[in-house]
């Protein structure tokens, strides 16, 4: 007896202590910086209010502020100061976990008339954009990346429920194709630094692969921009994004530890100074042990690692250094029962070896009205392909291609921002040292015989051993002003790129980019704005570099691309968190890279795995994109978040014949739904719909693709039916739903997110291979015999794989 009482009081005090342990705290903290957004220096005094809970704040005389003991939940938080616009922050969500650290940079208003300020204030609070340049921006924050339902906290996909952006046809790949551009037309930077590498498993040549590579958890906010792009930005010619990274914790250590169906993160903050604090994070795959239990061939896996360690000298100085790299590695293993799909994997895909990174430091200093930002980086991609014929591993005999490639940049940015007598206006110039090193031999197609001992068909093979370097170099100067009251608002800028290596390459009347936007407020509510510039991109490395085979530098004469973007669009604000945008556009592009082994332009590749270049061209081919975007926003209020746009573009590019035709990113139809809702007690739910209307395709060239597809692996394209087919629809429908559960100074998150939750048939390009026989153990013959070296007694077989890709996923987060 006394045994069992004595048990019941050890169970009762265990339980008591869990009790106290988990539900001491359901209060979190909050604490940010406000600082003026032209000048950088803080503002002292400004009022922070949390709506739903009467908890206000001031900042001290460093620009800093701190709420606690705030009841767990979301809120949308206001800041205000005499003379300044006021900015609210949406769907902030605050737990007994990590502190919410926020950034605020307040525009000045010099206005004196209320109905003006209201005006102002309006859009700034519903469009978060710069009233400066507010054409063709759309934002993110850091709750609506991490709830984005299908999203698996990947930046690069979620950003495809944006207007005007479009992934891969089939789903599979982080493809970011804006307004009808190719992949590797935009550009992308992280705290003023470029990032030119944002995707695990990255397309050399292109930006596109299957998993982003930033993690969440550093991110304070993403903008985007798909026209009408600052001066200071250059080779932008579809979209720039500009990724801002929160501040680590300034007062304590603390993290979260996030881990998922496919990998496991970790990031750590806190202080290291009373002036410096830091942001790091490590985050492992595990696919290859997904894809194994499945029994896939294939067997990916990579690491990726980031950080930022942010120093104030004074009220004045910062300077912030940052980094993000990955490693990743592309296998195949094998598979417990081999099938036509399983073979078709291990054939046309080449093993890859891939590691990147880039570091960088950025200083900042407060001027006189204004600010200078130097920033100083350098980035490196390092890609080994290895492919080998009939997966004969090692055996050099059988290579189809070896790729030994780097990109290295070193890379210089000063800019100088000023206000005096209300004009804006800002220069800067940039300088690269660029370094590219390509050894390739890729077997294109082998030597065939007829029965007589003549050739057939001749081997072709691209060998090419380049070492360049040289500079790149730029400047650029901008001008906006508001007129009448700030009711039109009207920004110029020019920018000139030139380099050292290519032939008209420091001439800088070749690449001048004037551009000119505008805004006029119509009302309170009502805003119409247009914009028209030219921008251009020097030519991918993996063209500047290929040598032919007398050794000359055969594309050395290319120009830059050039494109030219008319957009016009309205706006309409009923609410502070109710946003409906409209805007038509047109691209027109000229000094396209054509392959001349193929006669196709370069603006149809990029959507597979390895690399794209490596060929010579000429810079003839034209293009144009054009269409219209629909957006509504509706940011977090009352629990309920949603968004809805729909974007009609065509994508034509012409070839060496001069004719436009569709490109590869010509989706026509494009349609994305979002809404969540919050609940009380931690849970949120959220659904997704997406739809692309189907892209074109190539069909095969029988003839060829029987001869050479035991070389390649692949079916050879017939391009004189280029992009003649389209795949189906793509239709998917995400879900996510998510249950949060505050302890004492820390939460636990638990998650469910599937992908294509309704099982819509997902499109994939159809694969050439030829039938295997019953046990699979060889290719089967039409007339019994050894497969011929040419194929011709091969029984040619056309897989059609639109099964459902259903992808659930979960997890759990932890914050500390």
């Amino acid at each position: 007896m006394k045994s069992i009482l004595q048990n019941r009081k050890f169970l009762y005090i265990i339980f008591s202590f869990i009790i106290h342990f988990s539900f001491a705290q359901s209060t979190g903290i909050v604490r940010g910086k406000i600082i003026d957004k032209l000048t950088k220096e803080p503002i002292i005094g400004a009022l922070i209010q949390l709506d739903s809970a009467k908890l206000v704040s001031q900042t001290d005389e460093n620009g800093d502020f701190k709420i606690e003991k705030i009841p767990v939940g979301s809120y949308n938080i206001k800041i205000s100061y005499i003379g300044y616009l006021s900015q609210t922050k949406f769907n902030i969500n605050i737990t007994s976990g990590n502190a919410q650290i926020l950034g605020f940079e307040l525009v000045e208003d010099s206005k004196q008339l209320e109905e003006v300020e209201v005006t102002i204030n309006r859009n700034r609070l519903a469009s978060m954009a710069d009233i400066i340049t507010p054409l063709s921006t759309q934002s993110l924050t850091t709750e609506e990346i991490k709830a984005n339902p299908g999203g698996n906290f990947d930046i690069s996909r979620v950003v495809q429920a944006l207007p005007g952006v479009a992934g891969s046809p089939t789903g599979f790949r982080n493809d970011i194709i804006i307004r009808g551009g190719a992949p590797n037309e935009n550009v992308f930077y992280l705290d003023g630094v470029e990032i030119p590498v944002i995707n695990h498993f990255q397309t050399q040549g292109s930006s596109g692969g299957p998993q982003g590579l930033l993690n969440v958890s550093f991110i304070e906010d993403v903008k985007l921009s798909s026209s009408a792009f600052n001066a200071k930005y250059d080779n932008a010619l579809a979209s720039t994004f500009e990724f801002k990274q929160r501040e680590g914790n300034p007062e304590r250590l603390s993290g979260n530890l996030r881990l998922s169906a496919t990998e496991l993160a970790a990031t750590f903050e806190g202080p290291l100074s009373k002036k410096t604090n830091f942001i790091v994070s490590a985050r492992r795959s595990y696919l290859q042990l997904l894809f194994e239990a499945i029994d896939l061939p294939i067997r990916p896996n990579y690491w990726d690692f980031q950080y930022k360690v942010s120093h104030r000298f004074d009220n004045k100085t910062t300077l912030k250094f940052i980094g993000v790299g990955a490693i990743d590695e592309f296998a195949f293993g094998k598979t417990r029962k081999s099938s036509p799909e399983n073979e078709y994997i291990l054939r046309s895909n080449p093993f890859i070896n891939q590691w990147n990174y880039t570091v960088g430091a950025v200083l900042t200093r407060s001027l006189n009205n204004g600010n200078l930002n130097v920033a100083l980086s350098r980035n490196m991609f390092n890609n080994d392909l290895d492919q080998f014929e009939d997966r004969q591993t090692g055996d050099e005999s059988k290579r189809t291609l070896k790729l030994r490639s780097q990109e290295i940049e070193n890379k210089l940015r000063i800019d100088v921002t000023k206000l005096k007598n209300g004009w804006k206006y800002s220069y800067g110039i940039v300088a690269q040292y660029v370094k590219f090193n390509n050894n390739i031999s890729n077997k294109l197609r082998k030597e065939i015989k007829d029965s007589n001992g003549n050739i057939i068909q001749p081997e072709l093979t691209i060998n090419s051993n380049t070492t360049i370097d040289f500079v790149k170099y730029g400047a650029f100067g901008q001008l906006s002003k508001g007129f009448f009251a700030n009711r039109l608002t009207a920004s110029l800028g020019i920018r000139t790129d030139m380099n050292t290596f290519t032939t008209e390459g420091n001439n800088p009347l070749n690449n001048l980019s004037p551009r000119l936007s505008m805004a006029y407020s119509v009302s309170d509510k009502w805003k119409i704005s247009g914009s028209v510039g030219s921008y251009s991109k020097i030519p991918i490395y993996t063209l500047l570099g290929y040598k032919a085979a007398n050794g000359e530098f055969v594309n050395k004469n290319m120009k830059y691309i050039q494109s030219i973007h008319y957009v016009a669009g309205v706006e309409f604000l009923p609410k502070e968190d109710l946003r409906f945008t409209l805007e038509s556009f047109y691209k027109d592009y000229s000094n396209y890279p054509i392959s001349k082994r193929t006669g196709i332009s370069l603006a149809n590749q990029g959507t597979e795995f390895g690399a794209i270049g490596n060929e010579e061209v000429t810079s003839n081919g034209k293009g144009q994109a054009y269409g219209f975007e629909f957006y509504i926003q509706k940011k977090l209020t009352k629990n309920i978040f949603a968004i809805f746009s729909y974007t009609f573009v065509r994508s034509l590019f012409s070839g060496s014949n001069g004719v436009l035709i569709a490109s590869s990113w010509d989706n026509r139809h494009l349609i994305s739904g979002i809404i969540g809702r919050k609940f009380k007690k931690g849970w949120e739910i959220g659904l997704k719909y997406r739809f692309a209307a189907g892209a074109p395709y190539t069909p095969f060239d029988d003839v060829t693709s029987q001869r050479n597809y035991q070389t390649i692996g692949v079916g050879t394209l017939d391009v004189s039916q280029l992009n003649s087919l389209r795949l189906a629809n793509f239709n998917q429908f995400d879900f996510r739903g998510s249950k949060t559960w505050n302890f004492n100074k820390w939460s636990f998150q638990l998650y469910m997110d599937i992908q294509n939750a309704f099982r819509f048939n997902t499109p994939s390009f159809p694969q050439y291979t030829f039938k295997r026989t019953e046990d699979n153990s060889a290719f089967a013959t039409s007339d019994g015999n050894v497969i011929a070296q040419d194929g011709s007694n091969a029984i040619p077989v056309i897989l059609q794989n639109n099964d459902p890709v259903f992808l659930p996923s979960f997890g759990f987060i932890a914050e500390f």
